[in-house]
C-alpha cells in the first residue's frame, strides 16, 4: 500500500468513519509507527478537526 491509501484511512479514522475496505486498524497503526510523514499528516488532520469543531465548521 502507498501512503496516499493510508492517509485516506487516517482521514476516515479522524472523522470517526469506517476505514476503507482492505485497510485494518492494525495495518494503519503499523504504518504510522514507521512513517513519520503520515504520522505528521495525521496530527495536522486531528488538529484541523479540533479547530473546525471549536468554530463549529465541521
Amino acid at each position: 500500500m502507498h501512503c496516499s491509501e493510508f492517509r485516506t484511512a487516517l482521514s476516515a479514522r479522524v472523522d470517526g468513519e469506517d476505514l476503507p475496505p482492505g485497510v485494518t486498524g492494525a495495518a494503519l497503526d503499523a504504518h504510522l509507527l514507521g512513517c513519520a510523514e503520515c504520522c505528521a499528516w495525521g496530527e495536522r488532520a486531528r488538529r484541523l478537526r479540533l479547530l473546525a469543531a471549536r468554530f463549529d465548521l465541521s
